[in-house]
């Protein structure tokens, strides 16, 4: 019972290892694709809590050392639970991308508008114009990449372990 408790621990280690570092190498200015590569491949593997709890753990650790502000969390928060939970009433990836979609293209990028403006101090009305175009765009480009990832990695045994472990 430990040792599964263990491995799924160091599975997600690895995936916030893997979100932290990548989604500022593979960053668009204002996008995130990677984040969204993450989310969908974290829901789908280890379900909504775990991807969640990643999802929350990445933008605290990318807010305190990249000094990006809280839309890591707004952004990628909603996303990683709609993943995981799209991936689990559908079993299919198309699930888990509809609900990275939604949660960060859609859900993440209105509610970015009121943090910010707490974040700033301003009520700028451009944010709406700013946010959701970049939010659903980085969402769909990390997703396809996602859903081509997936596809190309199911005969890898760690993804069949993930599935199984986190089932």
């Amino acid at each position: 019972m430990e040792h599964k408790k263990v491995r799924k621990l160091t599975y997600l280690a690895i995936m916030i290892a893997l979100d932290v570092v990548l989604s500022p190498i593979f960053r668009i200015e204002g996008m995130a694709p990677m984040s969204s590569v993450i989310n969908v491949l974290a829901g789908a593997l280890m379900g909504p809590l775990y991807a969640t709890g990643m999802a929350f753990i990445c933008g605290i650790i990318r807010m305190i050392l990249l000094g990006v502000p809280p839309l890591a969390l707004t952004g990628a928060v909603f996303g990683a639970f709609l993943a995981g939970l799209f991936y689990r009433m559908t079993s299919s990836i198309y699930g888990s991308i509809a609900g990275e979609v939604i949660g960060t293209g859609i859900i993440g990028s209105l509610l970015s508008y009121p943090v910010m403006i707490l974040f700033t101090g301003t009520s700028n009305q451009l944010y709406w114009l700013l946010y959701t175009p970049r939010f659903l765009g980085a969402a769909v480009l990390g997703s396809v990449a996602a859903g081509l990832i997936w596809k190309k990695a199911q005969h890898l045994s760690i993804f069949r372990q993930m599935k199984t472990l986190f089932d």
